[in-house]
């Protein structure tokens, strides 16, 4: 044995018990840290080969390990854009030097250009928001990602696309008796336009089995210039026995020029399987909405648990505007720890993989509330003092070798 190759094993020792307390100390000062996932040191043996029969004291290597797939529990906020992930996957947020990440941490706020930004300065990415499809995403990169953005300096205008009516029209009037009402639709500049729906009884049809017939006709009716615009042409409306409509249950309005912005042609259902219009024997009565927003600025948000930002505008409609992105890799452990909480790919952590939360495999959003880090400090203070133990008895074994080396040397004396 070898009084040198001692000395360096005891050196190793102390040096691997240093770099375990070293992830002691991280976890320990990073216990309330939003997010953050622990570290841990592993340890593998250092065998050198005999030689002659003598034994080579090797050493001990260490490895750091993170618990980043381990999930932290949640503390619950008055904030909405303090977000959590109950789940697999991570948000995607960008650096200041313009390079996207991966976080846990969702402690975001807005800022004054209506960005979010966590506490470490990274800024929330997602893509924009339709209603009829979701957005392409490049399913193994951040490409088509945009900064979401809650701007209430901005004004928001929706045009009308579709809407319903549901009316009650009497059967006990005579033929040619008329009623109308009237929906308020939103044009593509923000103006209200209010359109007239006119019915008129026409006729009972003897059958069998017996029905009635009643037409509609939508109008629109300039407010300055009193000039009536026809934009559905009489439509007959067919009702069976029992005061059901049977025929159309769907109208389509033409499209208006008006004021220097269009209204849409604008899809009203007026019937259907599930409820609509009928012809009883009671008074006219009606109910109906079209969709549409005028000028509004925003007032508020709200953000769903499949990470859709809705806006809330002061006229108070509500309007989904963004979709919060997340990603995930093979193997998150092996991700690369950055700075300011977040991770990036590394060879052996797999290519990262975007999508959706709550589809794909992918957790759940939770809004107002943050998940904690997983450091259990019972765990921690138990590790410091075997760490604090295990260096001193390793500091002994160089201790014995130096005062071994030291008889060797004075036997010469």
């Amino acid at each position: 044995m070898s009084l040198y190759g001692t000395m360096r094993t005891g050196v190793s020792g102390m040096n691997a018990q240093a770099n375990r307390l070293s992830t002691v100390a991280d976890n320990i000062a990073n216990a309330n840290t939003t997010g953050y996932k622990k570290a841990s040191t592993q340890f593998s043996s250092l065998i050198l080969p005999t030689t002659g029969g003598a034994y080579n004291s090797g050493g001990v290597n260490t490895d750091v390990r993170y618990s980043i797939s381990a999930q932290g529990t949640f503390t619950y906020t008055n904030s909405a854009t303090d977000l959590g992930i109950n789940g697999k996957g991570f948000f995607i947020v960008q650096g200041t030097d313009g390079q996207e990440y991966m976080t846990r941490a969702g402690a975001f706020t807005p800022m004054n250009d209506g960005t979010l930004r966590n506490s470490a300065g990274f800024t929330l990415m997602g893509y924009p928001y339709s209603s009829t499809e979701d957005p392409t995403i490049v399913i193994n990169g951040f490409a088509g990602l945009e900064e979401i953005n809650l701007a209430s300096g901005e004004l928001n205008v929706k045009a009308s696309e579709k809407g319903y009516l549901h009316t009650n029209l009497p059967s006990n009037e005579d033929d040619g008796f008329k009623k109308s009402t009237s929906l308020v639709a939103y044009d593509s500049l923000g103006n209200t336009r209010k359109l007239d729906f006119n019915y008129t009884k026409v006729g009972t049809i003897a059958g069998p089995p017996p029905s009635s017939e009643w037409e509609l006709e939508v109008n629109y009716t300039d407010p300055d210039s009193g000039t009536v615009t026809q934009l559905l042409a009489p439509v007959t409306l067919t009702f069976d026995s029992e005061g059901k409509l049977v025929s159309p249950t769907e109208i389509t309005t033409d499209e208006l020029m008006v004021g220097g912005g269009v209204l849409n042609p604008l899809d009203i259902s007026i019937g259907g399987a599930t409820g609509g219009s009928t012809q009883l024997a009671a008074s006219f009565a009606a109910k109906g909405d079209i969709d549409g927003i005028g000028p509004s600025g925003v007032a508020g948000y709200e953000i769903s648990d499949d990470g859709i930002v809705y806006l809330k505008y002061e006229n108070g409609d509500i309007a989904p505007k963004y979709r919060i992105a997340m990603a995930n890799v093979q193997s998150p452990d092996n991700l690369k720890p950055l700075a300011g909480n977040v991770y990036a790919q590394s060879p052996e952590s797999g290519v990262v993989v975007m999508g959706y939360a709550g589809n794909g495999g992918f957790g759940s959003v939770i809004s107002g509330a943050l998940e904690d880090s997983n450091v259990d400090i019972a765990e921690e203070l138990t590790s410091m003092i075997e760490s604090q133990r295990n260096y001193t008895a390793n500091s002994k074994v160089f201790q014995t070798g130096s005062e071994l080396m030291e008889v060797l040397v004075n036997l010469k004396r």
